[in-house]
């Protein structure tokens, strides 16, 4: 079947860093030199309800830094997704992919945080959809997520690829009908996931 939309995991693939919260807590204990340990700590206890939009990081700021003994600028943590490292070669990849079907994401992650790096990114110009669990209130362990982005584009699962650097997330995808691709961020190997789509799928023949 002909591939109409390609989604990518945002955190791992369309970034360097494998998570989120690699980036933000490593930023965080970076600019204040607050042990990593002890930052990753604070904002672990909130990342479920964080990542199903049952909180936002503003209403949970004020006990992070409770738990850290410090009162930290919520600036601080803007500037903390503003420092997320694109993956510039996948990010091509999507542009290529943009000329022969829809590329949109799917991702487990904050809607503030998301809101802001597709501000700072310009992520809406280059996907669409870009399905976010905290705005939907669905994460990838079940393929509710899965569904509903299949459902925002009007597409069989048959129709569409999902890639993401998590093979349990792959897992649950693939459930769906979903060709669902494993993208081993720590190899980086752009170009051969290039070399599949076009093996597997017909695409990037051009």
């Amino acid at each position: 079947m002909r591939i109409e939309c390609v989604f990518f995991d945002y955190d791992g693939v369309l970034t360097t860093d494998r998570t989120g919260s690699i980036t933000t807590c490593g930023f965080i204990s970076r600019q204040t030199g607050i042990a990593l340990e002890r930052v990753s700590a604070a904002l672990a206890k909130h990342n479920k309800d964080l990542t199903l939009g049952l909180t936002s990081y503003t209403d949970v700021w004020p006990q992070v830094c409770e738990d850290l003994n410090v009162d930290l600028p919520l600036r601080l943590l803007e500037e903390a997704f503003d420092s997320t490292p694109v993956n510039v070669s996948m990010f091509d990849l999507a542009a290529q992919l943009r000329r022969e079907c829809r590329v949109g994401i799917i991702t487990d992650n904050k809607a503030d945080r998301m809101r802001r790096l597709t501000f700072v990114q310009g992520l809406d110009a280059h996907f669409d959809p870009i399905i976010v669990s905290a705005d939907v209130g669905k994460s990838k362990s079940t393929p509710a997520l899965f569904e509903h982005a299949l459902a925002r584009v009007g597409l069989v699962a048959a129709h569409a690829v999902f890639i993401d650097n998590d093979p349990r997330n792959v897992e649950v995808a693939a459930l769906t009908g979903i060709n669902a691709i494993h993208f081993d961020d720590a190899v980086n190997d752009v170009s051969g996931l290039a070399e599949r789509l076009y093996r597997d799928f017909g695409l990037l023949q051009g």
